[in-house]
């Protein structure tokens, strides 16, 4: 029975056949009033809830709700995230609202220590393999469920888009799950290792843990498992670590970078380069002066050089001065070297002159012998 009254509704106007938009075919479409609908029982109401439910001719054709057929958005993505690992990492120190700061324990330039903290290059000396403590300070608490992240990107722009990781020697040793990070968290069950699937780089993080009673810092304990001299690896290209303070989501709270060299014997390495560092700040124009004009620095020494020209008449050219401008250090002492020979062979020469008048003195002039006191001569 309602089947055939709704076939034999008349419809208020044909449909167009040609292809319009959805919008424009909505806007064509007159709906019939809600009282005009049969109820189950056959009779058109008129009044009732299903008035109220259900929207009328009037408000159903004002207007098409363009964003009805858009699909919401991702509850995952929020505003504001930073992704864990970008393209380009940044290197820059940022404390946020938190204050996050690093804090590394004072270990000296002594042979024995296995990792010590340079103030002057913000640079961090260690062994291979060996625990570096690093200290965590916040000013106030962090959101729950923070964590800690470790990153090592190359210092250098050349570099910037390689990704840091072990050589292949270290890494075909190890036998953990994790042996191709250069980065290690110690001492920590909750430490987790990912590699962004898009860079390739590679990072660690591990729960932040807020400081114990009478305590104001964190501390985590990181080890770098190749040498910065490795082939095959970072191959003496000077890295960075980044240490960032996120949320669960991703969300940066804090970065703080250093640098950091993998040695042998980091005292000794820390006490060279802050040195080196401490000269060239110092005497950076000076260094440059004299490696730039070598034989400036023996220039007393070329008077030398001026003498050895040989001369007609020794009292006017000994009053003469000579400059002879030598360049390279080679030569210069190879000139010194016939100069010295030239003045021991005058000093001979003389010493010879002198010699040979004092025994013409000697010898009288007929070759007879001199006689002594009290001897008679032979004519006698």
């Amino acid at each position: 029975m309602e089947e055939q009254e709704f076939d034999s509704l008349p419809l208020s106007q044909s449909l167009p056949l040609s292809q319009v938009s959805f919008r424009e075919l909505w806007e064509t479409v007159v709906t019939p009033s809600i009282s005009t609908i049969p109820t189950a029982d056959g009779a058109w109401r008129t009044d009732g809830p299903m008035d109220m439910l259900l929207m009328n001719d009037q408000v159903l054709a004002e207007g098409f709700d363009e964003d009805l057929f858009e699909l919401p958005p991702e509850m995952s993505a929020k505003d504001g995230v930073t992704p864990p690992s970008s393209t380009v990492p940044v290197t820059t120190d940022y404390p946020g609202e938190y204050g996050f700061q690093l804090r590394f324990q004072k270990s000296g330039t002594a042979k024995s220590v296995t990792s010590t903290y340079s103030e002057l290059l913000n640079k961090l000396y260690c062994q291979l393999a060996k625990t570096s403590p690093i200290e965590v300070l916040v000013r106030k608490d962090v959101p729950a469920g923070a964590i800690v992240r470790a990153t090592a990107v190359y210092k250098k722009s050349e570099h910037v888009a390689d990704v840091v990781r072990r050589c292949p020697h270290h890494q075909n040793e190890d036998t953990a799950e994790h042996r191709s990070h250069l980065i290690r968290v110690e001492g920590s069950q909750r430490a987790q290792y990912f590699e962004d699937p898009h860079t390739k780089r590679q990072s660690v993080t591990v729960p932040y843990e807020p400081p114990q009673l009478g305590s104001e810092i964190t501390t985590i304990l990181l080890s770098f498992m190749c040498n910065s001299s490795c082939m095959g690896g970072m191959n003496r290209r000077p890295i960075l670590t980044i240490l960032t303070l996120e949320t669960p989501d991703g969300l940066v709270l804090g970065r703080r970078c250093f640098e950091v060299r993998v040695c042998a014997c980091p005292g000794r390495d820390r006490k060279t380069e802050e040195e080196n560092s401490t000269k060239t700040q110092n005497g950076t124009k000076h260094t440059k002066k004299r490696k730039s004009a070598p034989a400036a620095a023996p220039a007393p020494d070329t008077t030398s050089v001026k003498k050895s020209k040989p001369t007609s008449s020794a009292e006017e050219d000994d009053k003469d001065v000579f400059v002879l401008h030598v360049r390279g250090r080679e030569r210069f002492e190879m000139l010194k070297k016939i100069n010295d020979g030239l003045e021991l062979l005058d000093k001979e020469s003389k010493t010879k002159t002198k010699v040979s008048v004092k025994h013409e003195l000697a010898v009288p002039s007929s070759g007879k012998r001199l006689p002594h006191r009290g001897e008679r001569s032979d004519s006698d």
